[in-house]
């Protein structure tokens, strides 16, 4: 096959038979496994990467015949009639619902050894990302079951995609932890196999430099979520089970949980075999656009295109401005965020006939303009958000946008590029992504009633953000809007310098004016009424340099820390009501 295919040089350094053998036969080890992780096996591979190389070589734009246009979706306004309405019909609809989390990367990128999904979200409690998402989808979970029968006991499935780097650690801490208080059983693990790395523009495979008797690997991207669940079985198994929705989202967005119910809602209401989570985006932000390609030959899909193919894309088809904001200051293509609710039903259908092959692309490196030879090996790649570009124009795909304050904020760069980043772009930091929690929380309150302080401006890191109230609360206790407004109730104030952590279900604020550190811990069984003048130090956020090796990586990488002088915390282990009057 290999020789078939135009790979001779795989074995021009070989011994004679006898010398070498077991590292020959780890080679073809290899081989069965880069064949069997690849929809059609390694001769599709080579194949595919023959053409995407000869048309990358001929600067082929992928979008030649295709016109854009604002596709229709939703625009949600946080807090009003129609969210309020949306959150609910989401959450109703959320116990026929799977999660699929895709965790393949680790945190180098960020100056962070770990895997990303154990980075602490936030650092007043230290709760990690992945702790946040398994309590987000258990009170999911239990919120859906209330709504629609007292005896329902259906869990929902967890999917964590993971890859060679961060599959242990991942299920390491998943085991370390009583899996955040999910039942194991509900948790499945796929790990991503890594694709055949290419020397040259024939799609010779490259050979591992310091193992001749190995090709060279890289990831092939996130759209391998597809392909996984298809060849799992897990697919079939849901729909056997009465599931109707798949909910795909990445690693490090603190906000998402906040975006979920109400997007389900419209997914559920709209009837969206697509839905694409989405926020506003100013023209040329470095996030893609949700855009309609509509081809000369009838062709439609609605896909995303990436920021710097959409300006082009739009100046050569009658845009004269290009990728310009419109008359509410914004882009008319939504900022997608990689977050994709699909319909289970139409999404199997669709996986039956590409057995969840993804549209790939090919990136390499030239060494100069002759586009002859690359300065490193290169490989096909591939992204989730691409499924929709297969599907028949019958398809109804639809995006549903919210605020960013409410809904995006993910961690991806370190502190010395999230300094270079111009100003009133956002960061996308780790001392962005926690600050926008608090800010989010804080906004949050206020929408119910609550006094907040204004924030300050401060800079850490290099980055100057706002500095909101550290305001945090378990999913149990604001899964959605309506569950927060029910519990702040009167007139509750919070200094901008306090930090306040609910964590219990029946936690209510009645009259609370809080200037320092409030801690509530409650069972679900307690009533706990929070009321009167809490007043103390409270913890203050001293400044940490990135470079200073004394501090965890956790903590570097926000350039700041909290020095806890003092607070109240109080702890209701006792079922019945109770009250914290200060």
């Amino acid at each position: 096959m290999l020789l078939n295919e135009g790979q001779m040089h795989l074995f021009e350094h070989w011994p004679e038979p006898g010398v070498d053998d077991d590292k020959k036969r780890g080679f073809f080890d290899q081989v069965r496994r880069l064949n069997s992780s690849y929809p059609g096996g390694l001769v599709s591979y080579i194949q595919n990467a023959k053409k995407l190389l000869a048309d990358s070589k001929a600067g082929k734009n992928p979008y030649d015949g295709f016109t854009p246009s604002v596709p229709s979706g939703e625009v949600l306004n946080f807090g009003d009639d129609n969210y309020v309405s949306l959150e609910a019909a989401g959450v109703k609809e959320a116990r026929n619902a799977v999660f699929v989390l895709v965790a393949g990367g680790l945190g180098e990128r960020l100056g962070y050894k770990g895997i990303k999904v154990a980075l602490p979200r936030e650092t007043t409690t230290g709760k990690c990302f992945l702790q946040h998402y398994i309590e987000s989808i258990l009170s999911l979970q239990e919120a859906s079951c209330k709504m629609v029968d007292a005896g329902c006991h259906i869990k929902i499935p967890f999917v964590i995609m993971t890859s060679d780097d961060t599959n242990a650690l991942t299920i390491k801490l998943l085991e370390s932890n009583s899996y955040f208080g999910m039942e194991p059983s509900q948790v499945k693990i796929l790990k991503q196999e890594k694709v055949a790395c290419l020397a040259d523009n024939d799609a010779r495979l490259a050979l591992d430099p310091n193992d001749k008797y190995k090709i060279q690997t890289k990831p092939h991207g996130h759209g391998d979520v597809h392909s996984l669940l298809y060849s799992s079985g897990l697919l079939e198994q849901w729909k056997s089970e009465g599931r109707k929705w798949v909910l795909f989202f990445q690693d490090t967005n603190g906000l998402l949980f906040n975006a979920i119910p109400s997007a389900l809602g419209v997914s559920a209401t709209k009837g969206y075999n697509v839905n694409s989570l989405a926020v506003p985006r100013k023209a040329k932000e470095a996030i893609g656009g949700i855009t309609k390609l509509t081809h000369v030959d009838g062709r439609t899909m609605v896909i995303n295109v990436e920021y710097n193919q959409l300006d082009p894309l739009l100046r050569a088809t009658g845009h004269p401005d290009g990728d310009a904001n419109c008359e509410t200051g914004y882009s008319p293509y939504p900022g997608n965020i990689n977050q994709l609710i699909l319909e289970l039903g139409p999404y199997i259908e669709e996986l039956k006939k590409t057995h969840g092959a993804i549209s790939e692309f090919v990136n390499p490196k030239y060494t100069d303009s002759t586009k002859t030879a690359f300065k490193s090996s290169t490989r096909l790649e591939c992204m989730m958000q691409d499924y929709p570009k297969t599907l028949p124009p019958s398809a109804k795909v639809g995006f549903t946008v919210m605020d960013t304050w409410l809904a995006y904020a993910p961690v991806k760069n370190n502190p010395e590029d999230a300094a270079k980043v111009p100003k009133g772009n956002p960061y996308h930091s780790a001392t962005s992504g926690e600050m926008a929690i608090y800010r989010a929380n804080s906004l949050i309150l206020r929408k119910a009633g609550a006094q907040i302080v204004d924030p300050v401006v401060d800079t850490f890191n290099g980055q100057e953000v706002e500095v909101w109230p550290r305001i945090t609360w378990s999913p149990r206790w604001g899964l959605t809007f309506k569950d927060v407004k029910e519990k702040v109730r009167g007139n509750s104030s919070i200094s901008q310098r306090s930090a306040l952590v609910i964590n219990g279900r029946n936690i209510f604020l009645e009259g609370l004016s809080l200037d320092g550190t409030l801690i509530v811990n409650a069972v679900d069984e307690a009533e706990v009424i929070v009321t009167g003048h809490v007043h103390n130090k409270g913890w203050t956020i001293q400044h940490v340099d990135y470079k200073d090796t004394s501090e965890k990586e956790e903590i570097r990488i926000r350039g700041f820390k909290f020095e806890k002088v003092e607070q109240l915390e109080v702890n209701y282990n006792e079922p019945g009501k109770h009250s914290l009057s200060a």
